[in-house]
């Protein structure tokens, strides 16, 4: 999965980001737990994920909606 910029993350309506939002963090979890036994291919994916996350929650903030 590629990272969501901001300019996509402001055309997706409220119902969209939380869908995405929930999959991203199944995936961090996913990877998280990856990590933990060793057998994660790319360390940065993690640092990606968390800050698509954070761009998604600060975009909702800004435009007034909680998630």
């Amino acid at each position: 999965m590629a990272i969501l910029r901001k300019s996509k993350i402001r055309e997706m309506n409220a119902k969209e980001r939380e869908k995405k939002l929930q999959e991203l963090k199944t995936e961090l979890l996913t990877l998280r737990s990856k990590a933990q036994t060793g057998s994660i291919e790319s360390a940065g994916r993690v640092r990606e994920l968390r800050r698509t996350i954070a761009r998604i929650y600060t975009i909702s903030k800004e435009e007034g909606q909680s998630l």
